[in-house]
């Protein structure tokens, strides 16, 4: 998740429980009839637009919904309709800027009337709900939507670089660590670029990435393992306690793959406590992953007394609400990150639960032509975000493994992924429309989804050295390099997005049977060595040539390993000493973007 949002979520977070419940309105759903009804009735539509993890929204729920005059001026004039922002991302993408709880205010048509982020006090709910009944027409907060014109190129030029970089590097808070300044968290996208630095020697990115790794380690439950939303104020250590799949995953990940660079002790650590976190708590019978735990016990025992507790103690009091529901996004999102933690661990727990998760997001929420659906049924779907997080899983897998079928998988899944293509610029949320009028006619474009199409078809097309799949990220990245003239905003994803495109990832092959000792020995050491952008490959002859077979290599008669950087591939390595030396060599390689 990235800057914007991020500081959007931490102004409040989301939705109520059944737990939470209080005597509020009669709340509706978002269906293909409410724009007709509201038009029929000569209503206003209110979305409540939520998740079930998070603190705010349960006050929200408790105060301001609960009060008899905001409940009167609904009745009166609106359709209220609540929605959890998890389930539906077509929605959560169109308005997750405006954070959670986010509260938009639609005519009968289906325009926006306003737009509100965060916590609302009863007070000014009141105001507003009058506001609109007196003066329909589109508030402040509904500006023009900003239109983005792609670019010719599918590249940054050396001034968007440098602008975009000096944003980027302008965030970091130098004083704490962490990018941003009142809200700690770990941005995603801003310390795999740091890493991607890091590995190249840069100095200063070094300082900030463990600077802020060490830090976000107060964010580390002690007790249970697991990870919190964010902190606030300032601080490291003042936490709202959500417990979010995407948040869980990022960190695995991370911190993985800064234990395999610097081999801290205290990252590998790190890593343990959040994997043990999803394997106890978030893991369902079935080995699918559920979404989420709750911030708070209840509205008496908020996570601040909740979390403070040791473990029997917690449990005595009861458990924090999980989100049951079985998402294929966000079972993507912890297969790579259990895979980059078995890259670094050889825990092969691990991988066996990372397997079983793919395993029955393929029997239970694949589609016929390569796609995923969201939830067993969805409502606006198909996603584009839940096939590229499982896209990217089995990329992930494959590398872990050396197995050719979760590559296979990762190839349809591309081949989906582009049928959310627009021609006229960049990849759509969704391939379902909210609303048949206004401004929800049309599918959304995020972001972030059009710099995860581009790094997800530029790896495809490594994999596979197929140009369709190149050209379709450079389709992604024209939109982004057209976005970024328009954005003063930190956008490290477009960064990460225009490199990857232009520069070959770090390319180790294992060359041997894939039941020789020898040739799993390298394979694990290929695995753990440290590359962010990486492509790992197992050669076994006797499976045939490799599905990019653009180099061609010796059999030896024993297993060997070779790196290739810049089109420039190494001598065989036999051990470990070797192979370390060669990638660190190849490396050095690589072309700076000029």
């Amino acid at each position: 998740m990235k800057l914007v949002r991020i500081a959007a979520l931490a102004l409040a977070a989301l939705a109520a429980s059944p737990s939470f419940a209080a005597d509020g309105p009669k709340w509706s759903g978002w269906d293909d009839d409410l724009f007709a009804r509201a038009q029929a009735e000569k209503r206003f539509v209110i979305l409540d637009l939520e998740a079930v993890w998070c603190h705010w929204c349960h006050v929200m729920e408790k105060t301001t919904y609960a009060d008899p005059k905001v409940k009167e001026l609904l009745a009166k004039k609106y359709l209220p309709v609540r929605v959890d922002q998890d389930a539906n991302p077509d929605l959560s993408s169109r308005y997750g800027d405006w954070g959670w709880p986010a509260t938009i205010v639609f005519a009968p048509d289906g325009n926006e009337i306003a737009k509100i982020r965060g916590y609302i006090e009863p007070e000014r709910m009141q105001a507003l709900l009058k506001a609109v009944i007196d003066d329909p027409s589109p508030g402040p907060s509904v500006g023009e939507a900003f239109e983005v014109k792609p670019s010719t190129s599918a590249f940054l030029d050396k001034q968007q670089r440098a602008t975009l970089m000096k944003n980027v590097d302008e965030s970091y808070e130098e004083k704490l660590g962490g990018w941003g300044e009142n809200q700690k968290y770990i941005d995603a996208d801003s310390m795999d670029l740091a890493i991607s630095r890091a590995e190249a020697g840069d100095a200063i990115a070094i300082k900030r990435a463990r600077q802020t790794l060490d830090a976000a380690i107060a964010l580390i439950d002690p007790v249970w393992g697991g990870v919190y939303q964010y902190s606030e104020g300032g601080a490291w250590t003042r936490a709202h306690f959500e417990k979010i799949m995407s948040f869980q995953a990022q960190y695995l990940r991370q911190y993985s793959q800064a234990y395999a660079l610097w081999k801290d002790p205290k990252y590998l650590a790190a890593a343990r406590d959040i994997e043990r976190y999803l394997a106890e708590f978030l893991t369902s019978p079935e080995g699918a992953f559920y979404v989420s735990q709750d911030a708070d016990l209840d509205h008496d025992t908020d996570g601040h007394k909740y979390y403070a507790l040791a473990d029997s103690e917690r449990r005595k009091l009861g458990m924090p609400r999980i989100d049951k529901n079985l998402y294929a996004r966000e079972n993507g999102w912890a297969i790579s990150g259990l895979a980059a933690y078995y890259n670094v661990t050889n825990d092969a727990m691990a991988l066996a639960i990372a397997e079983r998760a793919a395993k029955w997001v393929v029997d239970n929420r694949a589609l016929a032509d390569g796609g995923f659906r969201h939830s067993e049924k969805d409502r606006g779907g198909p996603f584009l975000g839940d096939t590229l997080a499982m896209g990217q899983a089995f990329i992930d897998l494959y590398a872990a493994t050396g197995n050719r079928d979760w590559l296979a998988r990762a190839a349809k899944a591309g081949d989906f992924v582009a049928t959310f293509r627009d021609e006229a610029g960049g990849f759509f949320t969704s391939k379902t429309a909210e609303g048949k009028t206004g401004v929800l006619a049309k599918p959304a474009k995020l972001l972030d989804d059009q710099v995860q199409v581009s790094r997800y078809m530029n790896l495809l097309n490594r994999y596979f050295g197929n140009e369709t799949y190149r050209e379709q990220a450079a389709h992604a990245m024209r939109y982004l390099a057209g976005a970024a003239a328009g954005m003063m905003r930190p956008l490290p994803g477009v960064l990460l997005a225009d490199e990857e495109l232009a520069v070959e990832p770090t390319h180790i092959t294992i060359v041997g049977h894939k039941d020789d000792a020898r040739a799993q020995s390298l394979h694990a050491l290929g695995r753990a060595l440290p590359a962010r952008y990486k492509r790992l490959e197992w050669l076994d002859l006797r499976e045939g040539k490799l599905p990019n077979p653009d180099v061609e290599y010796p059999d030896l008669g024993e297993p060997a390993a070779f790196a290739c950087s810049n089109r420039i591939c190494s001598f065989p390595s036999f051990n470990a000493e070797e192979l370390r030396a060669t990638v660190a060599q190849m490396a050095k390689l690589k072309p700076a973007r000029g």
